[in-house]
């Protein structure tokens, strides 16, 4: 049992890890939407993604202050969806908010975490993008939570969980910047929110993406030096 815990974790902090989460996070943001519009699944299936996603992170920290915030929050996640006697709530979305800002974090360090570049990180990278994709719909959400709206245009919204289809839609399209009209801010709350995401979709693939390019660069650059003086 020691070892299987030991193989669990050890394998959420290698690079290879990155791809697995990739495939979850494509079936979060992209897929998951789309069965749920359809109702070939309801919403409870999101929640438990969500879990899942949320008691991953707990085990891609590498370091034990960051696993055990990251399981506080796992626990606080679920009691907040789970048990708390008010369905879809603000606290609910506060909760999900902070659980999804602290796995950016946690993942963002993986990324950068031994000054290596391979194409995993690269595929670590895209998942770090897309969990901000996610938090830009909880975020579109507390913002209907709060103030009685959010987004608006051809949808329309139902106050509950179901929204999210609506929300994480919006959020990548503001993320990528494509605009196509069809939903726009309803407040100002919304509009600046937007207008963030935007500014992120344009400045992290080249700040990101660069760094991680550069980081190999160097490695690569240093790895050759050594067989060069070696050679000599």
């Amino acid at each position: 049992m020691k070892a299987l815990f030991h193989n669990f974790r050890s394998y959420w902090v290698q690079d290879v890890s990155f791809v697995t989460l990739l495939l979850m996070m494509i079936f979060t943001v992209f897929i998951l939407p789309t069965l749920l519009e359809l109702n070939v699944v309801g919403i409870a299936s999101f929640d438990y993604m969500l879990s899942i996603l949320f008691f991953v992170g707990i085990w891609s920290a590498d370091n034990k202050a960051l696993m055990t915030t990251s399981a506080l929050l796992f626990v606080l996640f679920v009691l907040a969806k789970f048990v708390y006697p008010v369905d879809h709530s603000q606290f609910e979305m506060w909760v999900a908010c902070l659980c999804m800002s602290f796995n950016i974090f946690i993942n963002f360090r993986l990324l950068f975490r031994d000054g290596n570049f391979n194409l995993e990180r690269v595929l670590g990278a895209v998942n770090v993008y897309l969990f901000i994709a996610l938090l830009g719909a909880f975020l579109f959400d507390l913002i209907h939570l709060i103030f009685g709206s959010s987004i608006t245009g051809n949808i329309e919204l139902t106050g509950s969980s179901r929204d999210f289809v609506h929300y994480i839609y919006f959020s990548m399209v503001s993320l990528t910047t494509v605009g196509f009209g069809d939903i726009f801010p309803a407040n100002h709350a919304a509009r600046m929110l937007s207008v963030g995401l935007a500014a992120v979709g344009i400045l992290y693939p080249a700040v990101v993406i660069a760094k991680l390019v550069s980081l190999g660069a160097d490695h690569n650059g240093f790895k050759r030096a050594g067989n060069d003086k070696q050679a000599d």
